[in-house]
């Protein structure tokens, strides 16, 4: 890899690759790993603090990361389809790249869905525990474009400005060198929007699936901004690329949801320091903890 300590500019690895004496490791894939295995942690530990056992969400969780790794690769080879027109191997070579977020939140929902329904679990607890670990595997996962050299903003002459080789630069950006680093600006939002989840959830009085909602209305909103920054290759509708087109859509519907959640939404169980449940009888979602 190149030096990291280069004045006025972020370097990018010079391979995707390192190894563990004969066994390649691709970093992509690594990052993938680190950030499931950080969004799982989340996520059991919030279970368990909302008064679930362990157990009934690592009964399900192997299924539900591999339905959303399968649903985020289908929706990046449909998406883009023509990568793959000559080549339907590459298709299955996840490490080089391509997963798409709304695939994979759709791929884990229908199997957090169908198994929550089979072992009685409650859905809107789990989806609530899940959104914050799986808005911070999405900050780590951007660290996989970071040693692939992809998905980044148009060129830039500012201190943080990301280095990339030209075999990896676009047609038309020969002859720039660095670029505005949007895996770097989308990993820090992820972070912390991740945090704010958090700690609306140990603050505001939230109906079940609201605080789901809410990762969907934030990440959407920037990551609208994020998509139009970028300067890859991707299909465009009218005067937006389809990526932000879809933000826009899963962002109004999600504020329709939080919505009519605060009005017609279950209400949050948590136990208290008793191990006794405590049920909150907010009737709208938004409103401070009096405690």
């Amino acid at each position: 890899m190149r030096s990291p300590i280069l004045l006025g500019s972020i370097p990018s690895p010079s391979d995707n690759i390192i190894h563990l004496g004969p066994i390649p490791l691709h970093m992509y894939g690594l990052m993938l790993a680190i950030g499931v295995l950080v969004a799982v942690k989340v996520a059991e530990v919030r279970w368990v603090r909302r008064g679930h056992p362990a157990k009934e969400l690592s009964d399900i969780v192997v299924w539900v990361v591999i339905a959303g790794v399968i649903g985020a690769r289908v929706y990046h080879v449909v998406t883009d389809y023509e990568l793959f027109t000559h080549d339907w191997l590459k298709a299955f070579k996840i490490w080089e790249g391509g997963l798409g977020i709304w695939g994979a939140v759709v791929g884990g929902a229908i199997a957090a869905v169908v198994l929550a329904r089979r072992r009685h679990l409650d859905l809107g607890d789990l989806f609530d525990c899940i959104a914050p670990g799986l808005v911070f595997a999405q900050a780590i996962g951007r660290w996989g474009n970071w040693f692939n050299q992809e998905l980044f903003g148009a060129p830039t002459t500012l201190p943080w400005g990301l280095e990339i080789d030209p075999s990896k630069r676009p047609s038309g950006y020969g002859q720039y060198a660095t670029f505005q680093p949007t895996f770097l600006y989308e990993s820090l939002y992820c972070l912390a929007l991740g945090l704010a989840l958090i700690w609306i959830d140990h603050h505001v009085k939230l109906k079940k699936f609201q605080l789901f909602a809410l990762y969907c209305m934030g990440y959407t909103a920037a990551r609208f901004v994020f998509e139009e920054m970028r300067i890859d290759p991707a299909h465009v509708i009218g005067p937006l690329r389809l990526n932000a087109w879809v933000s826009i859509a899963v962002f109004l519907v999600a504020f329709a949801w939080y919505l009519w959640l605060g009005r017609h939404g279950e209400p949050v169980v948590r136990p208290d320091a008793t191990g006794q449940d405590v049920g909150d009888v907010s009737p709208s979602g938004l409103k401070p903890d009096s405690a």
